[in-house]
């Protein structure tokens, strides 16, 4: 099994969306990339923190490459609004690549220079690629999320920016 941890927006929607492809095999979500160790979910959307909302991925390569997880980042959230995605405002909704190897790392920034020059999107992408720090995994309650409500997930805001 490999890890990939991304952050787009509200977790949920991004765990539920991640939790769609074959070849994963577990999510959770929980805040990465900030200062304060062992953040709570208040401490987050506060502000100030340095944290993003994220999903940390675990799949089985055999079944779903880590270019494939890259795709499904890119389209389901618009990676050129900073610190935004839909309704949510603030650094932790920011769109996040955090890489977990120098492997990672290449791809996505690979993946990265192709998005932006394939003129998909109107706007720069402002995506940071940066290395995994800790993951402090969000509350029970908040893991799979709207799953446990019956929720059908939709796809994220469009990618077209």
């Amino acid at each position: 099994m490999a890890k990939a941890t991304f952050a787009a927006g509200c977790y949920w929607g991004v765990e539920a969306e991640f939790r769609r492809l074959p070849g994963v095999t577990a999510t959770r979500v929980g805040f990465i990339g900030g200062a304060s160790a062992a953040p709570s979910y208040r401490d987050v959307c506060s502000g100030g923190t340095g944290h993003a909302e994220a999903v940390e991925v675990e799949f089985d390569p055999e079944a779903v490459t880590y270019d494939q997880l890259l795709e499904q980042f890119w389209d389901i959230h618009n990676p050129t609004t900073p610190d935004r995605q839909g309704w949510d405002v603030g650094d932790q909704y920011r769109s996040a690549i955090f890489t977990h190897s120098e492997e990672q790392e290449a791809q996505a920034r690979a993946s990265f220079a192709e998005q932006d020059a394939s003129g998909r999107f109107r706007d720069p992408i402002v995506t940071e690629i940066v290395a995994a720090s800790a993951f402090t995994p969000a509350h029970e309650d908040h893991q799979r999320y709207l799953e446990k409500r019956g929720m059908v997930p939709k796809s994220m805001l469009s990618a077209a920016g």
